[in-house]
């Protein structure tokens, strides 16, 4: 059971975050320091460096907290669906747990302000890419030891993890320039653009 004492640490984990996060969209990342971040929720710099590293870290929390989900929602996976299916059920399956996990954070409408902000910043948008190389390592390395394939020696774990994580990029691109946040929007679109994916890469594109 969550103690009194958890449950301060947690409140003042979360206002740093969404205080950090408000800042950062609206006077831009580069533009804000910890000490103004702190300020804002009437902590110290060093309350601030207890719950993140820096300014990367908290700019990248809810992300991060976005990928731990999906990650295990892969792992834990039947074991007889195929490696594009599992990838397919586990971010299809997992926007409504996901959306009660951010919002119990920030607002989705300020998580896709930050997407934005990250989007248009290039010290940010090259620690995401970063980011994200490491998480489809992870993901491939998880889909080789469900096929009992070495990957390393096997290139399709690594293909699929590519071409899905292309999918989810465009669709979260599309998702935050639209007007519907809605986690339903966000799967409905993801869907759509996984459905594609056969015809894309194989199909003739030109109307005749």
């Amino acid at each position: 059971m969550e103690t009194l004492r958890e449950r301060k640490k947690q409140r003042t984990r979360d206002a740093l975050l969404r205080s950090a996060l408000e800042l950062f969209t609206t006077r831009g990342y580069e533009h804000t320091t910890v000490d103004e971040i702190a300020e804002a929720v009437g902590v110290s710099q060093r309350t601030f460096f207890r719950y993140f590293a820096g300014k990367e870290d908290a700019a990248f929390a809810v992300q991060d907290l976005a990928e731990a989900r999906f990650v295990a929602a892969v792992r834990e996976r039947p074991a007889h669906e195929t490696p594009m299916e599992t990838l397919r059920q586990a971010v299809l399956e997992g926007w409504d747990g996901l959306s009660e996990a951010v919002e119990a954070v920030v607002p989705v409408e300020l998580y896709v302000r930050m997407y934005r902000t990250i989007e248009s910043t290039p010290s940010l948008l090259a620690a995401h890419l970063l980011r994200s190389a490491a998480t489809e390592e992870t993901l491939a390395r998880l889909l080789a030891e469900r096929e009992g394939v070495d990957v390393d020696a096997d290139p399709r774990p690594r293909l699929a993890v590519a071409v899905f994580g292309g999918v989810i990029r465009v669709t979260e691109r599309q998702w935050s320039t639209g007007d519907d946040f809605s986690m339903g929007a966000i799967r409905e679109l993801t869907a759509s653009y996984l459905d594609q994916v056969g015809s894309a890469l194989t199909g003739n594109w030109r109307i005749t």
